[in-house]
C-alpha cells in the first residue's frame, strides 16, 4: 500500500531525528505536520521549503507538548493523523540526589506524557479512517540504562510500555505500534557536543567521538536521522504490517552487549 496523501504529524520535528522522519514521509508523498514549541518564521518557512522541495502538503503547527491539553490540540487542529510520530524529547544530565525537581517533571512530561495525550486522540482517528501506524521514538535508554539520566531512562522506558498496552488495544485494527530505540544519532545537538568533548578530553576529533561519545555504540559510527526515517517508512508498509507492540533498535549494536 502506498503511504502518499496519508497525513502524518511528526512532533518535535523542526531539527534533527523528527525533521529527518518528516523529510522521509514527505519525500513519499505523504501530507506532513511539524510540531516544536517555537512557533516563529523560521518554523513556518521550514514547513513551506519542505513542501517546495517534495511537491506535498506541510504544515507547522506549535504546540508546548509539557502540556497536555497542547499535545491533544496539535492533534486535533491537524484534522487528521494516520500517521503519529511521538519523537518529541529534551534531556537532563544529574545525579539523582542533585536533580531538579523541575527538570524531572519536564523530561517524563514531554518525553513522555505528551505521547499518551497524542495517542489518545490519534486513535480514534486512525480507526476511522480503517488504518493506523504509531511511531514512538524511545531509545537505547529505553531498553538499558546510564547513570545520571533518571528522568530521562524512566520516560523512555515507560514509552516502550505504552507502544505495547497500544499496540495490543489495537490489535485488531489495521493499526501498529512500534517503538524506534536508536544510539547515538548524528544530529545538529550532537555536532555542538564534539567540540567541547575534544577540549574537556584533550582530544581529536575522531579519538572525542570514538572513544567518548560512541563508547557504549559498539559499530562506532553514529546513525543518521535519515536512517531513522527509512526505519519509521518500512513501519508505515504493508511489509510491517504484523509488527506491533515491538521495538527496533537503531543502535550500532549498543542494546546486544
Amino acid at each position: 500500500m502506498s503511504v502518499e496523501g496519508k497525513t502524518a504529524i511528526v512532533t518535535g520535528s523542526n531539527s534533527g531525528i523528527g525533521l529527518g522522519i518528516a523529510r522521509s514521509f514527505a519525500e513519499a508523498g505523504m501530507k506532513v505536520v511539524l510540531n516544536s514549541y517555537t512557533d516563529d518564521a523560521a518554523d513556518h518557512d521550514l514547513a513551506a521549503d519542505l513542501s517546495k522541495e517534495f511537491g506535498t502538503e506541510v504544515r507547522y503547527i506549535g504546540a508546548d507538548l509539557s502540556k497536555g491539553a497542547e499535545a491533544r490540540r496539535l492533534v486535533t487542529e491537524a484534522g487528521a493523523c494516520d500517521v503519529l510520530v511521538n519523537n518529541a524529547g529534551i534531556q537532563h544530565v544529574a545525579a539523582i540526589e542533585d536533580f531538579p525537581e523541575a527538570k524531572w517533571d519536564a523530561i517524563i512530561a514531554i518525553n513522555m506524557s505528551s505521547a499518551f495525550h497524542t495517542t489518545a486522540v490519534a486513535v480514534p482517528m486512525m480507526r476511522k479512517a480503517g488504518w493506523g501506524r504509531v511511531i514512538n521514538l524511545a531509545s537505547a535508554h529505553g531498553l538499558t540504562a546510564s547513570p545520571y539520566k533518571s528522568a530521562y531512562v524512566a520516560a523512555k522506558h515507560g514509552v516502550v510500555g505504552l507502544t505495547k498496552v497500544v499496540a495490543l488495544e489495537t490489535a485488531e485494527d489495521p493499526i501498529t505500534a512500534n517503538a524506534i530505540c536508536p544510539g547515538y544519532v548524528m544530529t545538529p545537538l550532537v555536532e555542538k557536543q564534539i567540540p567541547d568533548t575534544m577540549q574537556k578530553y584533550d582530544l581529536d576529533r575522531e579519538t572525542a567521538i570514538r572513544d567518548v561519545l560512541l563508547a557504549r555504540q559498539p559499530s562506532k559510527e553514529f546513525a543518521t536521522t535519515g536512517q531513522l526515517g527509512g526505519t519509521a517508512l518500512f513501519l508505515c508498509s504493508d511489509h510491517a504490517a504484523q509488527i506491533t507492540g515491538t521495538t527496533i533498535s537503531v543502535d550500532g549494536g549498543w542494546t546486544a552487549l
